[in-house]
């Protein structure tokens, strides 16, 4: 294989300061750079070793406030980020609830635990790591519930 992952993903945000304190308080996201000049603001957000997302914000846009269903929305439909640990997937879906950006439903795709949420501009995005519990050649379909989360 000739790639290692994603460098970044570009996103456009009505409010960049709220976008920075969300991932930061949420995942510990860091901003790297942040430029602002004549209606136009860019930042980078450092989420992982070498993964960033590249941040908009443009006076005027109104992107961040159009939300459509999941695969409605175009060529890019939602964020996939990787939590460091099952500990750290844990922490992440604590924060997420605590904030009201997600219930509280994990999904069990068979090798991987997944947590869909949306950030305050309503993008919708998902937190994946490696199923502790994985029966090895299982793979379950959307909607198969995590029994390590059901209460």
């Amino acid at each position: 294989m000739l790639l290692d992952g994603l460098n970044h993903v570009a996103v456009i945000t009505a409010d960049t300061d709220r976008f920075h304190a969300f991932y930061g308080e949420v995942f510990g996201a860091t901003v790297a750079n942040d430029k602002k000049e004549d209606g136009f603001r860019f930042s980078i957000v450092d989420i992982g070793p070498h993964t960033e997302l590249n941040v908009f914000e443009v006076e005027g846009n109104t992107e961040a406030e159009r939300q459509t269903p999941m695969l409605g929305r175009g060529r890019l439909d939602h964020l996939g980020l990787q939590a460091a640990s099952i500990e750290s997937f844990e922490e992440i879906r604590r924060r997420l609830l605590e904030r009201g950006a997600c219930d509280d439903f994990v999904t069990d795709f068979g090798p991987v635990l997944s947590l869909f949420f949306r950030d305050p501009d309503g993008l919708e995005a998902e937190v994946c790591v490696p199923n502790p519990d994985a029966v090895p050649g299982r793979f379950n379909p959307p909607g198969t519930p995590a029994t390590r989360y059901v209460h």
